[in-house]
């Protein structure tokens, strides 16, 4: 008998073009990458309570709409802190409110630095 049916020859799947795509999205994502060094504001967690804490206290309330000093709702914390502070490395205890954002926390931390207060401890 003669068989007339044709051979069919199965063609291979090619597995250069999944890797030229693997290393494009390769070289994509690594250029793509920030390998810079991301700012950083430097604090000290509380361990306990400041040590070398001397002269009034200054307790600073951060919530999301207001600040508060020694638990007294104040529009300017710099002003309100700048009559308590014996001196400007003189510790200043933040507490954020469980409704305040870091964001927030970040910003007063930054006025109060600009004011030249460096020696702030932030209550966890």
């Amino acid at each position: 008998m003669l068989d007339l049916r044709r051979s069919v020859k199965r063609r291979r799947i090619g597995l250069t073009p999944m890797i030229d795509v693997v290393f494009l999205l390769l070289v994509f994502f690594m250029l793509a990458a920030r390998f810079g060094a991301t700012d950083a504001i430097p604090i000290t967690l509380s361990a306990g309570g400041p040590s070398g804490y001397e002269g009034p206290p200054r307790l600073l309330t951060v919530s999301p709409d207001a600040l508060r000093v020694n638990g007294i709702d104040t529009p300017d914390a710099v002003a309100a802190l700048a009559e308590l502070m014996p001196s400007d490395d003189a510790v200043i205890v933040l507490r954020p409110a469980d409704s305040a954002s870091v964001q927030r926390l970040l910003d007063v931390m930054s006025q109060l630095r600009a004011a030249g207060w460096t020696n702030l401890v932030v209550l966890e």
